[in-house]
């Protein structure tokens, strides 16, 4: 099924902030974290961007692939915001077409291929030197939508309390249907 965007999902243009203070991707509550700053665009798609640090580096002067590898999903995973569902990733296929040295802007850009039941198939490119640049790499992957009792089952208990403790976080779970 082809899929739609939420009638309240953000405004293209809008900043979609971070679902969580310490996520590793989006998170600013991370010192070494990614910080990534994910947009709504037009459709169900987002585009989002970060720069790849000293402290994201695999080989010498080169972003580690599995950084790399976490910026696609974290971008991918912003995408539900814009079906506001909570979802996880269920697979990831990522393709390595270039190296991205350190100090690189990674321009990425996702989108949702096809909504399926609880499914949720999308796509992501990730360029360097712009958003017209070269490709750097690129990721299917596949989401499926879960309740919020899948964080509280799974998660640590003392994370879990202070996320349901946090307004912002309340707030964010109630507008936005996603996981504190």
């Amino acid at each position: 099924m082809a899929p739609e965007r939420h009638p309240d999902a953000p405004a293209p243009g809008e900043l979609l902030g971070a679902h969580y203070e310490h996520c590793f991707g989006c998170g600013g509550g991370q010192p070494h974290g990614l910080h990534l700053a994910a947009r709504a665009a037009d459709g169900v798609a987002i585009t989002a961007e970060f720069t790849v640090k000293p402290e994201h580096q695999g080989a010498p002067g080169l972003a580690h692939g599995g950084v790399l590898t976490t910026a696609l999903d974290e971008t991918l995973g912003s995408l539900n915001w814009l079906l506001r569902v909570i979802a996880v990733t269920g697979r990831l296929e990522t393709d390595f077409v270039r190296p991205v040295p350190v100090d690189t802007v990674l321009y990425l850009e996702a989108q949702v291929t096809a909504v399926a039941g609880r499914k949720i198939y999308s796509t992501a490119t990730g360029r360097i030197g712009g958003p017209e640049g070269p490709v750097a790499v690129r990721a299917d992957g596949l989401f499926i939508e879960v309740k919020v009792d899948h964080f509280i089952d799974n998660g640590r208990p003392a994370e879990i309390q202070a996320a349901m403790s946090d307004p912002d976080q309340l707030r964010r779970a109630r507008a936005f249907e996603v996981n504190p």
